[in-house]
């Protein structure tokens, strides 16, 4: 049997000869209880089965061990956090709004198009904001007219996620990258 020299980490567990008490409750392979054992019995037990003896309550009365390959225990776990952390950083992708305006000149609406689209590459979603002002209030079409346009130009890198909507004097509209096959 291996010994793993293992770092003082609160993710480690100890494992075959660092476990330091007298009596365990064993768990076997397969999960069934094997019952209190000696720690001598328990590391035998362990070694004759090929596998590590590892603490997994210290805490309880008696501690429980269980029978297990510790590295694959451990490419698992690290695997299923590497997982999480991905997972997570999709759900915190950032919200980088726009201003528009209904009157939006073709300069001023491709800059913010090739900018937007450099964030949508990215993965983060984007916010397009109108605000009308005075009389433009009575042609909220125009505003409608530019989201939809803007929208439709970055078609290849994001969905509408939210579709152009009123509230007050400001119409927004969300879009969000399209997601990975």
């Amino acid at each position: 049997m291996e010994v793993l020299d293992i770092a003082n980490n609160k993710d480690n567990m100890l494992i075959n000869d660092q476990i330091r008490v007298p009596e365990v409750l064993v768990i076997g392979p397969n999960g069934e209880q094997v019952g209190v054992k000696s720690i001598t019995d328990a590391l035998t037990l362990a070694s004759y089965a090929g596998l590590d003896l590892v603490l997994i309550s210290p805490n309880a009365n008696p501690p429980v061990c269980k029978v297990m390959d510790y590295n694959k225990f451990r490419y698992e776990k690290q695997k299923k956090a590497k997982e999480a952390l991905k997972k997570q950083k999709a759900s915190m992708a950032e919200l980088k709004e726009y201003r528009l305006s209904p009157v939006i000149d073709v300069g001023d609406f491709e800059t913010k198009l090739r900018n937007a689209t450099k964030y949508l590459e990215k993965g983060d979603k984007i916010k397009l904001t109108i605000r009308f002002k005075g009389r433009q209030l009575a042609h909220t079409e125009l505003g409608v007219e530019v989201l939809e346009r803007f929208a439709d130009r970055v078609k290849d890198y994001a969905d509408v996620e939210q579709s152009p909507k009123m509230d007050g004097k400001t119409m927004t509209c969300v879009l969000a990258p399209k997601k990975e096959k």
